[in-house]
Protein backbone atom coordinates (compact mmCIF):
# COMPACT_ATOMS: atom_id res chain seq x y z
CA UNK A 1 0.00 0.00 0.00
CA UNK A 2 1.43 3.70 -0.70
CA UNK A 3 1.65 6.11 2.38
CA UNK A 4 -1.20 8.43 2.11
CA UNK A 5 -0.58 9.29 6.03
CA UNK A 6 -1.01 12.99 6.27
CA UNK A 7 0.55 12.75 9.59
CA UNK A 8 3.31 10.62 8.39
CA UNK A 9 7.07 11.68 6.75
CA UNK A 10 6.02 11.92 3.09
CA UNK A 11 7.56 10.35 0.64
CA UNK A 12 8.87 11.42 -3.11
CA UNK A 13 7.22 8.61 -4.24
CA UNK A 14 4.20 10.11 -3.55
CA UNK A 15 1.25 8.95 -0.68
CA UNK A 16 -1.07 6.50 -2.16
CA UNK A 17 -4.14 6.72 -2.90
CA UNK A 18 -6.04 9.06 -0.37
CA UNK A 19 -7.34 8.54 -1.34
CA UNK A 20 -27.53 11.26 -3.30
CA UNK A 21 -26.61 12.78 -6.86
CA UNK A 22 -26.92 16.22 -6.08
CA UNK A 23 -28.38 17.97 -9.22
CA UNK A 24 -27.17 22.16 -10.55
CA UNK A 25 -28.66 24.49 -7.73
CA UNK A 26 -28.24 27.52 -5.95
CA UNK A 27 -24.64 29.10 -5.99
CA UNK A 28 -22.71 29.61 -2.47
CA UNK A 29 -23.16 33.09 -0.96
CA UNK A 30 -19.10 34.83 -1.82
CA UNK A 31 -17.81 34.85 1.51
CA UNK A 32 -14.96 37.59 2.18
CA UNK A 33 -11.51 36.00 0.76
CA UNK A 34 -9.02 36.67 -1.69
CA UNK A 35 -10.04 37.65 -4.65
CA UNK A 36 -13.38 37.58 -5.57
CA UNK A 37 -14.52 37.13 -9.37
CA UNK A 38 -15.37 39.48 -11.56
CA UNK A 39 -18.53 38.29 -13.53
CA UNK A 40 -19.23 34.74 -12.12
CA UNK A 41 -21.90 32.51 -12.50
CA UNK A 42 -20.96 29.15 -12.46
CA UNK A 43 -23.64 26.06 -12.32
CA UNK A 44 -22.85 24.11 -9.02
CA UNK A 45 -21.80 20.75 -10.52
CA UNK A 46 -23.50 17.51 -9.95
CA UNK A 47 -21.56 16.05 -7.01
CA UNK A 48 -22.60 12.40 -5.98
CA UNK A 49 -22.82 12.14 -2.13
CA UNK A 50 -21.24 9.76 0.08
CA UNK A 51 -24.87 8.14 0.77
CA UNK A 52 -25.54 7.48 -3.11
CA UNK A 53 -21.95 5.66 -3.30
CA UNK A 54 -22.42 3.78 -0.55
CA UNK A 55 -19.78 5.48 1.91
CA UNK A 56 -19.56 3.61 5.71
CA UNK A 57 -20.41 6.17 8.53
CA UNK A 58 -17.75 8.13 9.95
CA UNK A 59 -16.15 6.79 12.91
CA UNK A 60 -15.96 10.02 14.61
CA UNK A 61 -17.38 13.25 14.57
CA UNK A 62 -16.95 15.53 11.00
CA UNK A 63 -15.46 18.76 12.19
CA UNK A 64 -16.20 21.92 10.24
CA UNK A 65 -13.55 24.67 9.97
CA UNK A 66 -12.84 27.21 7.38
CA UNK A 67 -13.78 29.39 5.52
CA UNK A 68 -10.90 27.45 3.57
CA UNK A 69 -7.59 29.32 2.17
CA UNK A 70 -6.80 27.29 -0.79
CA UNK A 71 -7.64 24.17 -3.01
CA UNK A 72 -4.95 21.20 -3.24
CA UNK A 73 -4.96 19.36 -6.17
CA UNK A 74 -4.03 15.42 -5.85
CA UNK A 75 -3.50 12.21 -8.11
CA UNK A 76 -4.88 8.91 -6.48
CA UNK A 77 -1.70 7.42 -7.87
CA UNK A 78 -4.07 4.14 -8.69
CA UNK A 79 -4.46 2.16 -12.05
CA UNK A 80 -5.13 4.33 -14.97
CA UNK A 81 -8.66 2.34 -15.72
CA UNK A 82 -10.11 2.45 -18.89
CA UNK A 83 -14.15 1.67 -16.92
CA UNK A 84 -14.99 4.92 -16.87
CA UNK A 85 -18.51 3.68 -15.54
CA UNK A 86 -20.55 5.55 -12.37
CA UNK A 87 -20.01 2.22 -10.96
CA UNK A 88 -16.47 2.33 -11.41
CA UNK A 89 -16.03 5.92 -9.66
CA UNK A 90 -18.30 4.39 -6.78
CA UNK A 91 -15.89 1.27 -6.25
CA UNK A 92 -12.56 4.27 -6.37
CA UNK A 93 -14.56 6.19 -4.07
CA UNK A 94 -15.75 3.00 -1.03
CA UNK A 95 -11.74 1.95 -1.77
CA UNK A 96 -10.56 4.93 -0.87
CA UNK A 97 -12.44 5.32 2.29
CA UNK A 98 -11.33 1.57 3.22
CA UNK A 99 -7.91 2.42 2.65
CA UNK A 100 -7.93 5.18 5.07
CA UNK A 101 -10.05 3.29 7.76
CA UNK A 102 -6.79 0.69 7.57
CA UNK A 103 -4.99 3.61 8.22
CA UNK A 104 -6.81 4.78 11.59
CA UNK A 105 -8.10 7.75 10.09
CA UNK A 106 -11.87 8.36 10.65
CA UNK A 107 -13.27 8.96 7.04
CA UNK A 108 -11.46 9.64 3.58
CA UNK A 109 -8.94 12.53 3.64
CA UNK A 110 -9.97 14.62 0.80
CA UNK A 111 -13.09 16.34 0.72
CA UNK A 112 -14.05 15.54 -3.15
CA UNK A 113 -12.97 12.85 -5.82
CA UNK A 114 -12.90 12.90 -9.40
CA UNK A 115 -13.19 9.82 -11.14
CA UNK A 116 -11.54 8.85 -14.38
CA UNK A 117 -14.78 8.91 -16.22
CA UNK A 118 -15.61 12.38 -14.99
CA UNK A 119 -17.74 12.12 -11.97
CA UNK A 120 -17.37 14.28 -9.02
CA UNK A 121 -17.80 12.53 -5.56
CA UNK A 122 -18.21 13.25 -2.35
CA UNK A 123 -14.91 12.15 -0.52
CA UNK A 124 -15.10 13.15 3.14
CA UNK A 125 -18.80 13.29 4.76
CA UNK A 126 -20.24 16.63 5.80
CA UNK A 127 -17.86 18.04 2.32
CA UNK A 128 -21.55 18.74 0.70
CA UNK A 129 -22.86 20.20 3.24
CA UNK A 130 -19.89 22.74 3.58
CA UNK A 131 -21.18 23.97 0.41
CA UNK A 132 -23.90 25.56 2.08
CA UNK A 133 -27.05 26.89 0.51
CA UNK A 134 -25.84 30.25 0.00
CA UNK A 135 -25.23 31.45 3.59
CA UNK A 136 -22.24 28.69 4.68
CA UNK A 137 -18.15 29.33 4.73
CA UNK A 138 -16.93 26.49 6.31
CA UNK A 139 -15.85 23.25 5.34
CA UNK A 140 -14.86 19.27 7.31
CA UNK A 141 -11.35 19.31 8.21
CA UNK A 142 -9.68 16.99 6.13
CA UNK A 143 -7.09 14.78 6.27
CA UNK A 144 -5.43 14.94 2.49
CA UNK A 145 -1.83 17.25 3.57
CA UNK A 146 0.13 17.67 6.20
CA UNK A 147 0.33 21.33 7.76
CA UNK A 148 -3.17 22.39 5.34
CA UNK A 149 -5.83 20.73 6.14
CA UNK A 150 -7.88 23.36 8.43
CA UNK A 151 -7.44 25.73 5.76
CA UNK A 152 -7.27 23.83 2.25
CA UNK A 153 -9.99 21.56 0.40
CA UNK A 154 -8.55 18.44 -1.18
CA UNK A 155 -9.53 17.30 -4.63
CA UNK A 156 -8.44 13.65 -5.30
CA UNK A 157 -8.13 12.81 -9.35
CA UNK A 158 -8.44 9.31 -9.60
CA UNK A 159 -5.47 8.00 -11.85
CA UNK A 160 -1.23 8.52 -11.89
CA UNK A 161 -0.62 11.61 -13.60
CA UNK A 162 3.24 11.45 -13.62
CA UNK A 163 3.43 11.28 -17.79
CA UNK A 164 -0.17 11.23 -18.85
CA UNK A 165 -3.09 13.52 -18.42
CA UNK A 166 -6.09 13.46 -16.62
CA UNK A 167 -9.10 12.08 -19.20
CA UNK A 168 -10.79 15.01 -21.15
CA UNK A 169 -13.81 14.02 -18.92
CA UNK A 170 -12.10 14.13 -15.52
CA UNK A 171 -10.49 17.82 -16.78
CA UNK A 172 -13.47 19.21 -17.45
CA UNK A 173 -14.96 18.20 -13.90
CA UNK A 174 -11.88 19.34 -11.90
CA UNK A 175 -12.15 22.88 -14.06
CA UNK A 176 -15.95 23.10 -13.18
CA UNK A 177 -15.40 22.01 -9.52
CA UNK A 178 -12.34 24.14 -9.03
CA UNK A 179 -14.35 27.49 -10.18
CA UNK A 180 -17.90 26.60 -8.75
CA UNK A 181 -15.21 26.11 -5.19
CA UNK A 182 -14.08 29.34 -5.31
CA UNK A 183 -16.73 31.19 -6.40
CA UNK A 184 -18.49 29.65 -3.35
CA UNK A 185 -15.89 30.68 -1.17
CA UNK A 186 -14.61 34.03 -2.15
CA UNK A 187 -10.76 31.83 -3.81
CA UNK A 188 -9.12 33.00 -6.87
CA UNK A 189 -7.63 30.98 -9.28
CA UNK A 190 -4.33 31.83 -8.02
CA UNK A 191 -5.72 30.06 -5.05
CA UNK A 192 -4.93 26.60 -7.01
CA UNK A 193 -2.01 24.62 -5.88
CA UNK A 194 -0.47 21.26 -5.98
CA UNK A 195 -0.05 18.80 -2.93
CA UNK A 196 3.49 19.08 -3.74
CA UNK A 197 3.48 22.75 -3.17
CA UNK A 198 3.15 22.30 0.53
CA UNK A 199 5.01 18.92 1.01
CA UNK A 200 7.63 16.10 -0.44
CA UNK A 201 5.76 14.31 -2.74
CA UNK A 202 5.35 13.62 -6.46
CA UNK A 203 1.85 14.38 -6.03
CA UNK A 204 -0.45 15.24 -8.30
CA UNK A 205 2.07 14.00 -10.57
CA UNK A 206 4.66 15.46 -12.93
CA UNK A 207 2.02 15.72 -15.51
CA UNK A 208 -0.60 17.29 -13.91
CA UNK A 209 1.39 19.27 -11.76
CA UNK A 210 2.60 21.29 -14.88
CA UNK A 211 -0.65 21.77 -16.02
CA UNK A 212 -1.85 23.79 -12.94
CA UNK A 213 -0.71 26.75 -14.68
CA UNK A 214 -3.74 26.21 -17.17
CA UNK A 215 -6.07 25.20 -15.07
CA UNK A 216 -6.04 28.49 -12.89
CA UNK A 217 -6.92 30.14 -16.78
CA UNK A 218 -9.72 28.28 -16.96
CA UNK A 219 -10.68 28.57 -13.81
CA UNK A 220 -10.21 32.14 -14.37
CA UNK A 221 -12.67 32.25 -17.62
CA UNK A 222 -15.25 30.88 -16.17
CA UNK A 223 -14.97 33.28 -13.09
CA UNK A 224 -14.93 36.17 -15.37
CA UNK A 225 -11.31 37.12 -14.26
CA UNK A 226 -10.05 37.61 -17.29
CA UNK A 227 -6.48 38.51 -15.87
CA UNK A 228 -6.02 35.89 -13.01
CA UNK A 229 -2.67 37.31 -10.72
CA UNK A 230 0.79 35.30 -11.93
CA UNK A 231 2.05 32.69 -9.32
CA UNK A 232 4.29 34.49 -7.29
CA UNK A 233 7.84 34.87 -8.98
CA UNK A 234 10.75 33.13 -7.12
CA UNK A 235 14.20 34.00 -7.96
CA UNK A 236 17.50 31.52 -7.38
CA UNK A 237 21.15 31.46 -7.01
CA UNK A 238 22.95 29.64 -9.48
CA UNK A 239 25.66 27.73 -7.76
CA UNK A 240 28.27 25.83 -9.86
CA UNK A 241 32.07 24.43 -9.11
CA UNK A 242 34.54 26.59 -7.40
CA UNK A 243 31.10 28.28 -4.83
CA UNK A 244 31.32 27.75 -1.47
CA UNK A 245 29.20 29.16 1.10
CA UNK A 246 26.03 28.60 3.09
CA UNK A 247 23.90 28.61 -0.01
CA UNK A 248 26.22 25.50 -1.46
CA UNK A 249 25.83 23.38 2.25
CA UNK A 250 22.36 23.46 1.69
CA UNK A 251 22.76 22.51 -1.29
CA UNK A 252 24.65 19.66 -0.43
CA UNK A 253 22.11 18.82 2.45
CA UNK A 254 19.32 18.65 -0.40
CA UNK A 255 21.52 16.34 -2.42
CA UNK A 256 21.98 14.21 0.51
CA UNK A 257 17.83 13.97 1.28
CA UNK A 258 17.58 12.53 -2.85
CA UNK A 259 19.71 9.93 -1.51
CA UNK A 260 23.37 11.27 -3.28
CA UNK A 261 26.13 10.41 -1.59
CA UNK A 262 28.47 13.28 -0.58
CA UNK A 263 30.19 15.43 2.03
CA UNK A 264 28.70 18.25 3.37
CA UNK A 265 31.37 20.73 3.47
CA UNK A 266 29.81 24.13 1.95
CA UNK A 267 32.50 24.24 -0.99
CA UNK A 268 31.50 23.02 -4.70
CA UNK A 269 33.82 20.61 -5.58
CA UNK A 270 33.78 18.21 -8.21
CA UNK A 271 32.08 15.28 -5.92
CA UNK A 272 29.07 18.00 -5.35
CA UNK A 273 28.97 18.94 -8.96
CA UNK A 274 29.04 15.51 -9.38
CA UNK A 275 26.04 14.43 -7.27
CA UNK A 276 24.47 17.14 -8.98
CA UNK A 277 25.12 15.68 -12.09
CA UNK A 278 23.44 12.58 -10.92
CA UNK A 279 20.47 14.22 -9.69
CA UNK A 280 19.46 16.21 -12.70
CA UNK A 281 19.83 13.05 -14.64
CA UNK A 282 16.97 11.71 -12.74
CA UNK A 283 15.03 14.42 -13.42
CA UNK A 284 15.68 14.34 -16.83
CA UNK A 285 16.89 18.36 -16.91
CA UNK A 286 20.11 19.29 -18.65
CA UNK A 287 23.07 17.59 -16.96
CA UNK A 288 25.59 20.48 -16.88
CA UNK A 289 26.60 20.07 -13.10
CA UNK A 290 25.37 23.88 -12.01
CA UNK A 291 21.98 24.15 -9.79
CA UNK A 292 20.00 27.00 -11.34
CA UNK A 293 16.21 27.64 -11.30
CA UNK A 294 15.44 24.57 -13.45
CA UNK A 295 17.16 22.13 -10.46
CA UNK A 296 15.65 23.98 -7.61
CA UNK A 297 12.40 23.69 -8.61
CA UNK A 298 12.73 19.97 -10.20
CA UNK A 299 11.94 20.31 -6.62
CA UNK A 300 15.73 19.69 -5.73
CA UNK A 301 13.79 21.91 -2.61
CA UNK A 302 11.77 19.91 -1.11
CA UNK A 303 9.26 21.16 0.79
CA UNK A 304 9.88 20.85 4.41
CA UNK A 305 7.56 20.55 7.83
CA UNK A 306 7.11 20.27 11.27
CA UNK A 307 7.41 16.60 12.52
CA UNK A 308 10.40 15.51 9.47
CA UNK A 309 13.91 14.46 10.43
CA UNK A 310 16.25 14.80 7.17
CA UNK A 311 19.25 16.11 5.53
CA UNK A 312 16.42 18.81 3.91
CA UNK A 313 15.52 20.00 7.30
CA UNK A 314 18.93 20.40 7.91
CA UNK A 315 19.57 22.47 4.66
CA UNK A 316 16.73 24.47 6.07
CA UNK A 317 18.20 25.19 9.46
CA UNK A 318 21.44 26.38 7.59
CA UNK A 319 20.16 28.38 5.71
CA UNK A 320 17.95 30.65 8.61
CA UNK A 321 21.49 30.16 10.56
CA UNK A 322 22.66 32.24 7.65
CA UNK A 323 19.64 34.82 7.75
CA UNK A 324 20.85 35.48 11.57
CA UNK A 325 17.88 32.92 12.74
CA UNK A 326 19.05 31.05 16.04
CA UNK A 327 18.23 27.46 15.09
CA UNK A 328 20.06 24.14 15.86
CA UNK A 329 21.08 22.44 12.61
CA UNK A 330 20.16 19.12 13.69
CA UNK A 331 17.52 17.84 11.26
CA UNK A 332 14.99 18.06 13.47
CA UNK A 333 11.80 19.73 12.13
CA UNK A 334 10.66 20.85 15.81
CA UNK A 335 8.47 23.34 17.45
CA UNK A 336 11.45 25.98 17.29
CA UNK A 337 12.75 25.87 13.51
CA UNK A 338 8.97 26.05 13.14
CA UNK A 339 9.01 29.26 14.67
CA UNK A 340 12.21 30.56 13.06
CA UNK A 341 10.17 29.69 9.95
CA UNK A 342 7.65 31.33 10.40
CA UNK A 343 9.23 34.69 11.69
CA UNK A 344 11.36 34.71 8.69
CA UNK A 345 7.79 34.08 6.38
CA UNK A 346 6.37 37.36 8.17
CA UNK A 347 9.44 39.10 7.91
CA UNK A 348 9.57 38.67 4.03
CA UNK A 349 6.04 38.89 3.28
CA UNK A 350 5.22 34.99 2.83
CA UNK A 351 2.46 33.51 4.30
CA UNK A 352 3.66 32.13 7.93
CA UNK A 353 2.14 28.98 7.69
CA UNK A 354 5.89 27.11 9.14
CA UNK A 355 5.80 25.12 5.40
CA UNK A 356 9.09 25.32 3.50
CA UNK A 357 8.21 25.41 0.14
CA UNK A 358 9.18 27.04 -3.08
CA UNK A 359 8.39 30.52 -2.10
CA UNK A 360 9.96 30.39 1.42
CA UNK A 361 13.36 28.30 -0.05
CA UNK A 362 14.06 30.58 -2.75
CA UNK A 363 13.94 33.82 -0.03
CA UNK A 364 16.18 31.55 2.25
CA UNK A 365 18.65 30.88 -0.54
CA UNK A 366 18.52 35.02 -1.97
Amino acid sequence: MRDLSANAAPRPSRRAVLGGLLGAGGLGALSVGKAGPANAAVARPAIIGCATWGAQPATSTISMVGPPQKILVHHTDSANTTDYSQAAAYTIARNIQQWHFARGWIDSGQQFTISRGGYTLEGRHRSVEGLGSGTSSVFPLGAHCTGQNSTSIGIENEGTYMTVLPTSAQWTALVNLCAYLCQTYGLGPEDIYGHRDFLDTDCPGDALYARLPQLRSEVAAKLGTTNPPPPPTRSWPTLSQGASGFRVTTAQYLLRHSGRSLSVDGAFGPGTKSAVVSFQQSKGLTADGSIGRLTWESPLAVTCSQGQTSDAVRGVQTALTAKGNTVTVDGVFGSGTASAVRSFQTANALDPDAVVGLNTWSRLLA
